[in-house]
């Protein structure tokens, strides 16, 4: 069987190939680089097909040794079990596997055009005993799947359920134990996966970078949840500010530190390093609020769709209103005690919130350009601002 057969027939053992729809699913608000862009997602498709072929070989397939071990085989068993339930993890491992819209893992890309784009130190000529194919070297590319697998036991980790705020609509209980145990478990072996892949990358540079990272990731989501657990979180106070921090810790900062990570594989000077550093943040920043921005800039959007109140669009809003105002307008939309989701986006709206957080997320898409003058002409400097392009581009 070739390793396209198989990566077709993976979606079967999940269950059904389209994602899960229910009260439960809400993997798709966390799942921010895997949102579409504001182009179409053929056009989106075609930026990331082009960029794939620069860099040697598409990255979906960089992370198959770990998916495909033993150890991970018996745990995707173990999922099949969920079929039929409404735990979120089958819905985030049928995403990974089998997305309808967008089926990508542009952090790890990423991570490989900057490599390409930088190239090799010409200065330092330590690295000439490393491996290289289309113009990265072998500990690069092996940095990109560290990046993925760590991403994906994040979205793992991010589907457990609270069972304390289960409703009977959500299903048996037993069913989200098992679901939350088969988390925990898959989560913690694609990062111990990452960890050994780090010690083998023998950097110990790198390995504080991707550690920070991490630590980096956990805060950001520690963040995030300890404002969700809050009853009263959609009346909280968050500036633009607070939210810029948050979201880099949760969004940014591992694109960020594994573009660094890659420069210093290369043994590049400290300047190059912050360059690709500050592409890499400004990249992840300007992508997570075109994401945040989808539910309000969509042609057709469901009535009934949900969207996070701490979004940028939503943060933005609520300053140029004031928080009196905000309140206001939030008990207004409020309908037996349920938020009425349609109500509340026409009236953000129809105030300045979206157009700010439009120019904020060109904002992120001019600095990671800038970043990017620093790095000589190339194929993989272009696809990289085709990235941003793609992403900062508003019809």
């Amino acid at each position: 069987m070739s390793l396209r057969q198989l990566l077709l027939r993976l979606p079967r053992y999940l269950g059904a190939s389209g994602p899960l729809r229910g009260p439960l699913d809400t993997i798709s608000s966390v799942i921010s680089w895997r949102g579409q862009s504001s182009r179409s997602p053929a056009q989106w498709s075609q930026v990331v097909s082009e960029a794939e072929k620069i860099v040697g070989y598409p990255t979906s397939f960089m992370s198959l040794r770990c998916l495909l071990s033993d150890e991970l085989s018996n745990i995707a068993m173990q999922v099949r079990k969920l079929v039929g339930t409404q735990h979120p993890l089958l819905t985030t491992a049928r995403g990974l596997v089998h997305d309808s819209q967008n089926n990508l893992q542009l952090r790890g890309l990423v991570v490989l055009l900057i490599s390409k784009a930088a190239g090799p130190n010409s200065v330092n000529a330590s690295c000439q005993n490393y491996d290289m194919v289309s113009g990265i070297y072998s500990c690069q590319r092996s940095l990109a799947e560290i990046t993925e697998l760590i991403h994906t036991a994040l979205l793992v980790h991010r589907g457990i359920v609270n069972l304390n705020e289960l409703q009977s609509s959500d299903g048996p209980l037993k069913d989200m134990q098992f679901g939350n145990k088969i988390a925990i478990l898959s989560g913690d072996f694609l990062l111990a996966n990452a960890c050994n892949g780090l010690a083998l990358l023998q950097n110990t540079k790198v390995v504080e970078l991707l550690a920070s990272a991490l630590m980096d990731l956990v805060q950001g989501v520690y963040y995030e949840n300890s404002t969700l657990a809050k009853e009263n979180h959609i009346t909280d106070d968050i500036g633009i500010s607070t939210w810029k921090k948050q979201t880099f810790l949760s969004h940014g900062a591992l694109l960020a530190k594994s573009c660094q990570a890659a420069m210093e594989l290369a043994k590049h000077d400290a300047e190059v390093q912050d360059m690709a550093f500050q592409y890499g943040k400004h990249m992840a920043m300007s992508h997570k609020i075109n994401s945040d921005l989808q539910p309000f800039i969509k042609e057709k959007t469901s009535d009934s769709l949900s969207f996070n109140l701490n979004s940028a669009p939503v943060v933005l809003h609520q300053e140029f209103l004031g928080r009196d105002l905000w309140i206001k307008q939030i008990g207004e939309a409020q309908e037996k005690g349920r938020l009425d989701y349609a109500k509340l986006r026409e009236t953000i709206k129809a105030g300045k919130g979206v157009t700010s957080a439009i120019d904020l997320c060109r904002y992120h898409g001019n600095k990671a350009l800038e970043a990017l003058e620093s790095f000589p002409p190339s194929e993989a400097r272009t696809a990289l601002e085709n990235i941003v392009f793609a992403v900062t581009r508003f019809s």
